[in-house]
């Protein structure tokens, strides 16, 4: 298998502080690698450094033309005014280039008078015939059909590359870089602001993609459906394991005991030493103190043969010791993380919230709901879910009451009271710093404010940071403090965890998860929505609405029997078909009265319906056998 990039003893220095050292890593041809690293651990730094963007210690094989590299950044680079279609074909690199020179060839031989027509023609020819080398039209062709197939139709194209949510400029960018198939693909976050269809397309383009992908994300599902590989970011290593991310949680816990295994077994052996060599020692002692000049001499050569022989063992066993401690297993030891609880206070009334006949739309835009109904109670969790577009964020805005229907009603316990995270991490007092935001509560103290601080993974000098200029999963820490604080009945929560790493997600799904009380939830997290929903409410292009009474894992059953049922029928009604078509064709095979050895014509006829009437039975024993298979 052969090594496309190799790294050496990598390291990285910020602002005088080290970041990583000593890094180490192969990359081999045909993997699909996850990078999994706490936020700030320099997870993007190190792909710049790979891509030799960013210089660093140490030193870095490459094995593969850096022209047949693609990366997709977290952010774009991509200039104000540049239309949709235009900033997709920019990421294809020189196929793009090419393309842009023809047509700038194209205004100049075009403008009137030109001198330099028949060297402009020249260039021309050639940059056509580079064009085609490249399969151009072809390539044309192929960025139409990505961006159609990710849910930007040609009406989006002409359109301002700026002026596209922040869903579909992931989109517009994935597509240039699926279009192009780099030999090696780099994409940091590429699930960000994806919905759900998208993402499924995107694990099937990438599961299928045949060069080699080293990518990061935080979306646990969307590795399992991709990664061959996952690699485990620390300052002082990177270590690969093989398989998804569920493997990777396998092959950690599998670590952690036998580690745990082995610490304890040298545990017991180093107490067992140290209370040989204690026991010598006091052997030692009590012989020189209880010991008279005249047994010593009577018994000189005795006690001095004993002695010899026990100071022997004494010396092995502390050597043993000494070996023991040097190849000394440390005790396995928990990573810090979020230590929080979500008292939700929960409402005696069985409703909570109920939204009638509820009709909005923005000015200039589309109608997203008409004549919706939905009711939390108390219980609920209800996961709103859809694609990108259809109003998720809007109708929780609706149930919360930032925003008002422009006909119907939305009804509000009168002791209801609302928890709401926004993923735009809206509302946050981004003057003040962490701990005068805390001291700012009734009766909080600084002591309290800092412990609080602390169990929010916010220690020593971060207190005094201002909100403002805290990373996003940072803000997405102090959101949740807020809720905190909050007292709410119902939690809103909309994408909560999108800018927290893995680690202090899995803390959230459970804090959440055992947290009392109703929630609504807007998450693209599919296993966060799996593990937490009890009630399902798509929403479909269309203003179509549809209440799953039951999780996740309660639909998607719902669905396979769903579709199973249309299979049996569909298999049902070709059964049907296949069997008048045979009768049909049977039925006037024994009396008619053509001879076919007169007539040619006829006896081709009778030789193709008989080999119809043979694939026609082969068929229906195929459907025979298929219905017994599902029976069993």
């Amino acid at each position: 298998m052969m090594t496309l990039v190799r790294l050496h003893e990598v390291s990285k220095e910020w602002n005088g502080m080290e970041l990583f050292a000593g890094l180490n890593l192969e990359i081999n041809e045909g993997e699909r690698l996850a990078i999994l690293g706490r936020n700030g651990c320099g997870k993007t730094t190190l792909l710049r450094i790979i891509l030799g963007e960013e210089e660093g210690g140490g030193h870095i094989e490459r094995h593969v033309p850096q022209k047949e590299w693609g990366f997709m950044r977290q952010s774009s680079l991509i200039d104000p005014g540049m239309k949709v279609l235009d900033a997709v074909r920019k990421e294809s690199g020189r196929i793009y280039e090419v393309k842009c020179e023809l047509e700038e060839l194209e205004r100049r031989m075009g403008m009137s008078g030109s001198k330099d027509e028949q060297r402009l023609l020249e260039a021309y020819t050639v940059a056509m015939e580079q064009y085609e080398q490249l399969n151009g039209y072809m390539w044309e062709t192929e960025v139409e059909k990505v961006l159609t197939r990710l849910g930007l139709s040609s009406e989006h194209w002409n359109r301002s590359y700026h002026s596209l949510s922040g869903g579909q400029k992931t989109k517009a960018r994935l597509a240039g870089l699926l279009v192009s198939k780099p030999k090696f693909l780099i994409l940091d976050e590429p699930t960000n602001h994806l919905d759900e269809d998208s993402m499924r397309w995107l694990e099937e383009w990438l599961s299928s993609y045949t060069g080699t992908l080293l990518f990061v994300s935080h979306d646990r599902t969307f590795i399992d459906q991709v990664a061959t590989g996952v690699i485990e970011f620390s300052s002082q290593a990177l270590t690969k394991y093989k398989g998804g991310y569920s493997d990777y949680k396998v092959h950690k816990e599998r670590e952690r005991r036998e580690q745990e295994t082995l610490y304890r077994k040298q545990e017991l052996e180093r107490k067992a030493l140290e209370e040989t060599i204690r026991n010598y020692q006091e052997w030692f002692h009590k012989a020189h103190n209880s010991a008279t000049d005249v047994e010593v001499k009577i018994t000189q050569s005795f006690y001095k043969a004993k002695a010899n022989k026990n100071i022997s063992r004494y010396h092995a066993k502390q050597k043993q010791l000494e070996r023991l401690e040097n190849e000394r297993v440390e005790k396995p030891r928990d990573a810090v993380k979020l230590n929080m609880e979500l008292q939700v206070d929960t409402l005696a009334a069985r409703q909570l919230l109920e939204m009638r006949d509820v009709s909005f739309a923005y000015p200039e835009g589309h109608p997203l709901f008409h004549n919706l109904g939905i009711a939390v109670g108390r219980g609920d969790r209800l996961a709103v879910r859809g694609p990108n577009g259809t109003g998720k964020t809007t109708l929780l805005k609706l149930m919360i009451g930032e925003l008002e229907p422009e006909q119907g009603v939305v009804r509000r316990h009168p002791r209801l009271k609302i928890g709401y995270f926004s993923q735009e991490l809206e509302g946050l007092p981004e003057n003040q710093t962490l701990l005068d935001s805390l001291l700012s509560l009734p009766s909080m103290t600084q002591s309290a404010a800092r412990t609080i601080l602390g169990c929010f993974l916010f220690t020593r000098e971060d207190v005094f940071k201002r909100i403002g200029n805290l990373s996003m999963g940072e803000k997405c820490r102090v959101a949740f403090l807020r809720l905190y604080f909050g007292g709410a009945n119902l939690l809103v929560l909309d994408e909560p965890t999108n800018y927290l790493d893995i680690d202090t997600q899995e803390v959230m799904e459970n804090v959440l998860k055992q947290a009392s009380g109703a929630l609504v939830l807007v998450s693209h997290d599919r296993m966060l929505t799996k593990m937490l929903a009890n009630r399902l409410l798509d929403l479909e292009p269309g203003r179509k609405v549809t209440v799953f009474e039951g999780g996740v894992l309660d639909w998607e059953q719902s669905r396979k029997l769903r579709d199973s049922s249309l299979g049996q029928r569909e298999s049902d009604d070709e059964r049907l078909r296949l069997e008048m078509r045979l009768s049909e064709l049977l039925s006037p095979m024994s009396n008619t009265g053509i001879d076919i050895l007169a007539d040619p014509e006829a006896a081709e006829e009778r030789a193709a319906e008989a080999a119809e009437i043979r694939d026609i039975q082969e068929r229906l024993i195929q459907l025979r056998r298929k219905d017994a298979g599902k029976n069993r």
